[in-house]
């Protein structure tokens, strides 16, 4: 199948293949037929998996065809997602997706002067992306109406849910009118999210499920290293000489844990960037704009943070940190292999971290490799060998030299070889 089997208009269907694409994937494929017959809709998928364009060229294509004449643009779709990047990068989609037809889009999010923002929605628009807290912020100044919308889409339920936003997206919605078309999407389906889901979408809303939890790890390697919590830092650095290893994305529990893993690794001359919600928007952006261009070789990442990262040909995911909630690994590793890409994704697992490993691998029904010929391995586990030829960068089999180690390094070297 491709896109111009679905029936898109022809300044979407131009702009969708500027930007290279020619086959649409699965949820693009199922989802976008149901939205132009203007169905309520139930996604369940993974991000990576095109999501964004599943919902951004249908909703551009029925604005499109349903003209507003109304001398100031009123906003006729709404958006809302969890975090600042994943609200940055939808407008972007639309923004893509959109440039041959007329129709405006801006995005709002909080941690910025609301001036800019306040200014766009003032001019006119018709498509808004919004962060939950910054949308009933300005409504409640007077600047956004949504007594106009005719699509709403609720993206990332289960993030939201898990950043507390369940209450502000129930305000939200009790604002929206209520003959309108709903798109709700989740990666997965906990019992709040079910309810909630219910309570927006019509009787008739069809589901879309895509990419089963335990396929989506499938393509990626996968590989767990048992090491010690207090050499997780040496066994990085190590594995950081590989030069094959251009850029890597290195996941922490914490915002502190992200910092700490940064500045160790700029002490070793690593360029190292942290993005957390502690930090300043237009430090974030920065950040990843940075990553991108791979003028930052290792950006270090807190879950909710990462939540939208989205980088072409990353290949290297890094847990510094187990995900103490077994979804959450998974869309971690899920921000490499993308598309068909080569990904691999290396996880450090300390003693106290061996329950949230076995809760992944029952989620994902498999067990992944353990990597035991490594300097600082951990002695009460019984590895697995991974075959050489299936291995992650660095081979361990011979010693390592400790010539070039830091002096805390060398001994944490010597304490292991005793």
């Amino acid at each position: 199948m491709q896109f111009q089997s679905l029936n898109i208009i022809e300044p979407i269907l131009k702009a969708v293949q500027e930007e290279g694409y020619v086959t649409p994937t699965p949820i693009q494929a199922q989802s976008i037929p149901i939205i132009l017959k203007g169905t309520d809709l139930l996604g369940c998928a993974q991000t990576g998996t095109g999501k964004t364009a599943a919902f951004a060229i249908p909703i551009l294509q029925l604005l499109s065809e349903n003209k507003n004449y109304a001398r100031k643009r009123k906003i006729r779709s709404l958006i809302i997602t969890p975090t600042r990047e994943l609200a940055i990068q939808i407008d972007e989609s639309f923004k893509s997706y959109g440039r041959h037809t007329s129709l405006k889009s801006t995005v709002i999010f909080g941690g910025v002067n609301q001036n800019p923002q306040t200014t766009t929605l003032n001019n006119g628009i018709d498509i808004l992306i919004a962060t939950p807290g910054r949308l009933l912020d300005l409504i409640n100044q007077g600047y956004i109406s949504l007594r106009d919308v005719e699509i709403f889409v609720l993206d990332e339920a289960d993030r939201m849910l898990d950043m507390g936003f369940i209450h502000d997206v129930k305000k939200i919605i009790a604002l929206l009118p209520s003959k309108r078309q709903s798109l709700f999407f989740s990666a997965t389906m906990p019992g709040e999210i079910v309810k909630l889901s219910n309570s927006i979408l019509s009787s008739n809303a069809l589901k879309v499920s895509v990419t089963p939890v335990s396929s989506t790890v499938d393509i990626i390697k996968q590989f767990i290293y048992f090491v010690d919590k207090g050499n997780k830092s040496a066994l990085l650095i190590d594995i950081l000489k590989d030069k094959d290893i251009k850029t890597a994305l290195v996941f922490t529990r914490t915002k502190h844990g992200a910092d700490k893993v940064v500045k160790m690794l700029l002490k070793e001359n690593i360029k190292a960037e942290a993005i957390h919600g502690n930090k300043a928007q237009n430090a974030r952006q920065r950040a990843l704009t940075n990553f991108k261009d791979q003028t930052t070789r290792i950006l270090v990442a807190t879950d909710i943070a990462a939540r939208g990262i989205d980088v072409d040909d990353l290949e290297y995911v890094i847990n510094f940190e187990m995900s103490n909630i077994p979804e959450t690994y998974v869309h971690r590793i899920g921000r490499t292999g993308r598309a068909g890409a080569k990904g691999t994704a290396i996880s450090f697992c300390d003693a106290e971290e061996k329950a949230y490993l076995r809760d992944i691998e029952k989620l994902i029904s498999k067990k992944i490799p353990i990597i035991d010929e490594h300097p600082y391995p951990l002695i009460d586990h019984n590895p697995v060998k991974v075959p050489k030829q299936q291995r992650p960068p660095r081979n361990f089999n011979r010693p390592l030299s400790t010539n070039n180690m830091s002096n805390k390094h060398r001994m944490n070297y010597g304490r292991m070889a005793r």
